[in-house]
């Protein structure tokens, strides 16, 4: 019985550790891509009228 609660907590810490590292990626992934639109922004800025 002890060894079928530990294949599952193990499981679940595996699976843990797989979201937040797919989480920390996908941040990372967003936040360069608004700097770099940002960045884009701030360098055509002259021609955007409003």
């Amino acid at each position: 019985m002890e060894e079928k609660v530990y294949k599952t907590m193990n499981g679940a810490g595996a699976l843990n550790i797989a979201v937040g590292v797919i989480a920390i990626v996908v941040g990372l992934v967003s936040g360069i891509l608004l700097l770099i639109s940002g960045a884009k922004l701030l360098i055509h800025k002259s021609k955007i009228i409003f």
